[in-house]
């Protein structure tokens, strides 16, 4: 039996209809963006995974993959198990091919990875925090002050090829620090800065006027206002723009290309010193370089594919792992400090 009809029902007006359309458009905008990024990431996890397990996967540098025909076999052997066949097998040189950066490990490329966003994070979180208090506490409106704000918002919107250039000349060139940490520490730190100045002004600017002037009342200096009754309530929102430059950070190749990355370093960035001054003037190894060269400058194969895709979800983790840090800390500050 047809339940009857409700001729009391209002119906639809043109406007409603056009916010229903909206809202399903907006979600289904949403969960596209959700369905590809979980899409890359499985694939990536997927074809990533196995080479975890590869033994010397995090343990050793990159190492040049031979293939070749030995007693009847067909053998995989990375540059060092190689060298040592040779002196007790007689190999047939015609039979050997050789794949570079195909086989050993990452280990150069994630040590190299980790000190590179530690120590520009470290540079332009002083840097930034210092400019925005300067900005949002101590300057007065004036032309200069608009025109100083003007031009971060603009270097925020500049392409890291063109830093990448700027710590080429200014940093190996000018200073003559050459292709090294330091050279990458600021390139990077000066890429992320208008991102960081920003967000922290905006974070000091959210804090209610009442908290200054409470403490000022007391007897406290600007200074002694500002460290101890603005920065910790404004610490979550900073370390909100040091999660966004982080992920940057740790993926630009462009930047770290011209001022800290080596195709190819055998030691770890602490091995080999003669003084402790030159851990910051060498260069290091690098995950998105490492793929960047594998990926571009070899011969595509299955071979250098597994090594793209295991070093892609190495990085993957790594960056996570250092956002995670950042998240949790700011967590803790935000139930530590309610207002």
């Amino acid at each position: 039996m047809e339940a009857p009809l409700n001729y009391f029902r209002r119906k639809p007006t043109l406007s409603q209809r056009l916010e229903a359309a909206t809202f399903w458009a907006f979600r289904i905008a949403t969960y596209a963006v959700l369905f590809f990024t979980a899409y890359i990431v499985l694939n990536i996890a997927i074809k990533g995974a196995p080479q975890l397990f590869r033994p010397g996967f995090f343990t050793m540098s990159p190492e040049t993959l031979y293939l070749f025909e030995s007693e009847g076999r067909h053998l995989e052997m990375g540059d060092t198990e190689f060298r040592a066949y040779q002196t007790t097998h007689v190999i047939d040189e015609s039979s050997v091919k050789s794949i570079a950066h195909s086989a050993g490990g990452i280990l150069p490329c994630i040590a190299g990875t980790v000190l590179l966003v530690i120590g520009s994070m470290l540079i332009a979180l002083t840097l930034g925090i210092s400019a925005a208090i300067y900005l949002s506490e101590y300057s007065t409106p004036s032309a200069w002050i608009h025109a100083t704000r003007l031009a971060i918002l603009n270097l925020a919107g500049v392409p890291s090829i063109v830093f990448g250039l700027f710590g080429f000349g200014l940093f190996v060139l000018y200073f003559n620090w050459g292709v090294s940490l330091m050279a990458g520490w600021f390139t990077l730190a000066l890429m992320v800065l208008p991102v960081i100045i920003t967000a922290s002004e905006e974070a000091l600017r959210s804090i209610p006027v009442g908290f200054r002037e409470g403490s000022l009342a007391l007897g406290a200096t600007k200074w002694q206002a500002i460290r101890t009754n603005v920065l910790p309530y404004a610490l979550p929102g900073m370390l909100t723009s040091s999660i966004l430059s982080i992920a940057r950070v740790a993926g630009e190749t462009a930047p770290i290309m011209f001022t800290a990355a080596f195709v190819m370093r055998d030691e770890m960035p602490w091995q080999g010193l003669n003084r402790w001054t030159d851990f910051f003037f060498q260069g290091v190894m690098a995950l998105p370089y490492h793929i960047y060269v594998v990926s571009s400058k070899i011969p595509q194969n299955e071979y250098t594919e597994r090594v793209q895709y295991g070093t892609a979800f190495v990085f993957l983790l790594v960056v996570a792992s250092v956002a995670l840090t950042a998240i949790v800390l700011r967590g803790r500050l935000r139930k530590r400090y309610k207002w």
